[in-house]
């Protein structure tokens, strides 16, 4: 193929055949599950009749229910939710595929685990009933989330029949300003451009500032591709990715890394390769960001004014705007900055990696969340909480004032178990702020680790670039 974008490089590659009306059958290399999930696909296998055509190939983790508390085991907080634990796990281990159980020291989030373990490689496809599945773009992966009915016939036959989506590429050209990191980026994106902006594009993100991140900003990256609408997000692999998945547990080694290098370094856009829609965005005008309503694309720089609905000449998008304003108790025309906050949040699979926590560590160093502040981080896999552990992260964050957790979805959404309270306001590093994702009449505010741990210390929303004291 000449003139391929990188999206195509890989579609090509595991093309099996053309099902006409623009679809095709796919190859699925990896599959992951999670007990949310993954245990009714395994279970609707096995109710058919069917057997998983290739169990080395497919991951399962407790993640998304699961208690974060120290100490836990089956029990969780979510009515029900011991028997989605229960019932993954026997489905799993009948089936004989990998699994990352509550005590595994390679327990944590889906996304997190399956870069961390050198599951998910350059060029390789991987689809998982989840969303945010597109996270793994930043290693290069063609990955995307599913459904339970698509992960039995993942499963069953290691294809799938997928519409072909178009193209689309994210320039961010320049350098980032202080403060600045990938989540504000991909906020910023969204932002500007709404929530439905990448509806029925796969998005590959180029430019210098992505070729600048370390790989772990650029999981954070692609991980809200979903949040702007988009079928998946995607990175061209290059030599840090290399030096990342290096040594992994099932990453190839020997003679096979060597060949799998020489194959990855053809995963790229050609020059000339056609996009379907383009879009630069400079990085040097990129502030801190926030969302200041209920859905990523109320996302605004920290210091800039609310917007009035009064100003949008669509009556729906007016509405729209001012419910989201009622809901979360904010007023047009007014900064962020200094509303009083009840609560901070850092986990999930977009800024719960150790880089992340290090990133807040260095603000919450010697410091005291404000009084009355509920702090919260929960680190996104067991080797994460290790890692952070190991380095003293962990000390950094208790003595600060911070709840230490097991690793887990936790509140990053509500699932009938523990949330935050009615009318609580949280600043967040998770990816969604909808009406009650968090808990009942929980007002959410989304941004990155740095400021929510500036905002922590203030006990108001902060801009990080005013403390004084960087990442």
């Amino acid at each position: 193929m000449s003139h391929a974008t990188l999206v195509e490089k890989i579609w090509a590659q595991h093309r099996i055949a053309d099902l006409g009306g623009g679809s095709a059958l796919l190859l699925i290399d990896r599959v992951f599950l999670h007990e949310r999930t993954g245990g009714i696909a395994l279970q609707g296998l096995a109710a058919a009749g069917r057997a998983v055509r290739r169990p080395q190939q497919v991951f399962c983790t407790m993640d998304h229910i699961v208690d974060t508390f120290p100490g836990r085991g089956d029990a969780t907080r979510m009515p029900g939710g011991t028997a989605f634990i229960t019932s993954t796990r026997a489905a799993a281990l009948e089936a004989g595929v990998n699994l990352f159980d509550i005590n595994d020291p390679n327990q944590g989030i889906v996304h997190v685990v399956s870069a961390e373990q050198g599951i998910t490689l350059p060029g390789l496809t991987q689809v998982c009933p989840d969303s945010h599945t597109c996270t793994l773009g930043g290693l290069g992966a063609l990955a995307w989330g599913i459904g339970s009915t698509e992960a039995e016939h993942a499963l069953a036959t290691t294809t799938l029949p997928i519409l072909r989506p178009k193209q689309m590429r994210v320039n961010f050209l320049g350098r980032l300003g202080r403060g600045v990191t990938a989540k504000d980026m991909i906020l910023k994106l969204i932002g500007l451009h709404g929530a439905s902006g990448g509806v029925g594009y796969a998005v590959e993100f180029a430019g210098a500032a992505v070729t600048s991140l370390p790989v772990e900003a650029r999981l954070t990256l692609c991980n809200m591709a979903v949040e702007f609408g988009a079928w998946t997000g995607i990175i061209a692999p290059d030599d840090a990715t290399f030096e990342y998945v290096s040594g992994r547990p099932y990453a190839p080694d020997g003679v096979l890394w060597q060949r799998a290098v020489d194959h990855w370094r053809s995963l790229a856009s050609d020059a000339g390769a056609a996009f379907d829609r383009e879009i630069d965005i400079q990085a040097e005008t990129i502030a801190p960001q926030i969302t200041w309503g209920t859905s990523p694309q109320h996302s605004i720089s920290i210091d800039e004014p609310v917007p009035d609905p009064q100003s949008q000449p669509d009556e729906k998008r007016r509405a729209a705007m001012s419910r989201a304003l009622a809901y979360m108790a904010v007023e047009p025309g007014r900064p962020l900055v200094g509303i009083p906050i009840d609560a901070a949040f850092i986990g999930s699979c977009t800024n719960a990696r150790l880089s992340d926590l290090r990133a807040a560590a260095a603000i919450l160093k010697g410091q005291r969340v404000a009084t009355g502040i509920k702090a919260i981080c929960v680190p996104g896999s067991s080797r994460v909480k290790q890692a952070a552990e190991l380095e003293g992260l962990h000390q950094v964050f208790i003595d600060a004032g911070f709840e230490w957790r097991e690793s887990g979805c936790s509140m990053c959404f509500f699932a009938g178990g523990e949330s935050f309270g009615q009318g609580e306001r949280v600043i967040t590093t998770t990816n969604r702020n909808f009406e009650n994702r968090q808990g009942p009449g929980t007002r959410s505010h989304l941004a990155s680790p740095a400021t929510v741990a500036a905002s922590a210390l203030k006990g108001q929303i902060t801009d990080v670039r005013r403390l004084g004291r960087q990442r």
